[in-house]
């Protein structure tokens, strides 16, 4: 075994523990590496598993196939070293594959303690913070995180295999829009220009509408510049996608074959269980009006204003408020729903009203509402779908309305007038989907908090001294 552990540059492991336990023979000669979770020592021989991230395998050291000062180097190795191992796969009495150690080597010692084997590492903050030490001790973790990764996949081929194409947009902008959301702002030096994170990609893939792309999806990382809770991070990741001579109709069909496809993959069923309910997905789903809701609640009809709609909202709940945001509009929703619907189907929200949408079509027969819906599920909102409007003279007058009064989209002060001259070249009849990527898999993963479901969340920052790792 080397003397610095640091000089070594690579091991020849050539699969993951799971595929060598896999592909088990007997007396067959393997090379693995992996963190040492546990060690028993008895007398002449040592027991020990090592672990990766598909699983853990058992070696075993004994006196007599080892040198002394190799076996001695061996029980001298601490819980949470990293090492390699080479020697031959068999079988335990009580029939555990275990590899018979011939050679090894400390790859990466641990130098600071790992959380205690048998319970884990339980305390929250420590767990995002140091996301490795989480994934170290919780096997949970893990798998929640391998199989984020698979339903991202499952939601890319779903979009390919209907004939969408994958691009890729911006993520710095010169104007904040596509969403309502108060955007992080930056400065780019060269160019002496104020720029800002995205708050979504919506403006960017509606002008390769015009350019031709008659269907667009990006898995995207956006950013808003708001407060943190158990479905809000700053930083997150949407799916959002476009279909050209599509409507919200056509939305709704995919989404419920999307979500339907990714619970056949996962679970085999169309039915998910979330937070101690059974959620069935077989369709069609539900659908209930926005406007309806807010009228029966507080006497609000689609022609109010905006102002008059915040005035009926804050005398019925004894609000004072001086302007009502998107995010609180939509925790008004979801407490309605809550109260009025059961939690154990999907539900579809459609007849929003005009002036909570600038970007959506409105509907031929009530010019104040539009073509639009939301998804619940669970009491969550994961989706949002609007028939994309392509006027451009409507849509310069609504960018100009929602300056006047909306406090979230006048922080740049200023529209995107690319995006309206874009629509005068021609923007074909189209549907748009926006789907919270977080939210969808603390849906399927039966997840309580986005926090799970992120690999790094924000966190406040916190002291040097007080970050130290827990042994």
């Amino acid at each position: 075994m080397s003397d610095n552990p640091y000089t070594i540059t690579k091991y020849p492991k050539e699969i993951p523990i799971q595929q060598l336990k896999d592909a088990f023979q007997e007396e067959k000669e393997v090379y693995s590496a992996g963190r040492l979770m546990t060690k028993r020592e008895h007398g002449k021989s040592c027991f020990a598993d090592i672990e990766d991230v598909t699983g853990r395998v058992q070696v075993y050291a004994h006196k007599e196939k080892l040198s002394p000062e190799a076996f001695h180097q061996f029980q001298a190795l601490k819980v949470g070293d990293i090492i390699g191992v080479k020697g031959k796969l068999f079988k335990t009495r009580t029939a555990e594959i275990t590899i018979l150690i011939e050679e090894f080597a400390l790859l990466a010692p641990a130098m600071l303690t790992i959380p205690e084997k048998w319970h884990g590492l339980k305390d929250v903050e420590v767990r995002y913070r140091q996301r490795y030490l989480d994934l170290i001790s919780n096997k949970s973790s893990r798998e929640v995180f391998v199989k984020r990764i698979q339903i991202v996949d499952m939601v890319r081929d779903f979009f390919r295999k209907h004939a969408y194409l994958e691009v890729e947009t911006p993520m710095l902008h010169p104007i904040p829009g596509g969403a309502a959301g108060r955007p992080f702002k930056t400065h780019h030096n060269t160019l002496d220009m104020d720029i800002y994170l995205r708050i979504a990609p919506e403006l960017y893939l509606k002008k390769l509408l015009v350019g031709g792309f008659e269907r667009v999806f990006e898995i995207n990382r956006s950013f808003r510049n708001e407060g943190i809770s158990t479905r809000h991070n700053p930083e997150f990741t949407m799916l959002e996608a476009y279909c050209s001579y599509k409507d919200y109709h056509y939305m709704m069909d995919l989404i419920e074959e999307l979500f339907r496809s990714i619970a056949q993959r996962l679970y085999q069923k169309d039915s998910v269980e979330y937070q101690g309910k059974t959620i069935d997905l077989s369709g069609p789903w539900q659908k209930i009006s926005f406007a309806q809701i807010f009228k029966d609640e507080f006497g609000i009809v689609a022609a109010d204003s905006q102002e008059t709609v915040l005035e009926k909202i804050c005398n019925k709940l004894h609000l004072s408020l001086k302007n009502l945001s998107r995010t609180q509009i939509l925790k008004i929703t979801e407490d309605l729903i809550e109260k009025r619907f059961p939690a154990d189907r999907p539900i579809f929200v459609v007849d929003f009203f005009k002036w909570m949408s600038p970007l959506s079509k409105s509907s031929k027969d009530v010019p104040e509402i539009v073509e639009r819906f939301e998804l619940f599920i669970g009491g969550m909102e994961i989706a949002n779908a609007y028939s994309e409007l392509n006027d451009p003279v409507d849509q310069e007058k609504r960018f100009l309305d929602q300056l006047k009064i909306d406090e979230e989209a006048s922080t740049a002060g200023k529209i995107d007038t690319d995006f309206v001259t874009s629509l005068q070249y021609g923007m074909p009849p189209a549907a748009g989907l926006g789907i919270g990527i977080d939210r969808l898999v603390m849906f399927f993963l039966n997840q309580a908090s986005i926090r799970d479901v992120i690999l790094f969340p924000l966190a406040r920052m916190i002291k040097q001294e007080e970050g130290a790792t827990q042994g």
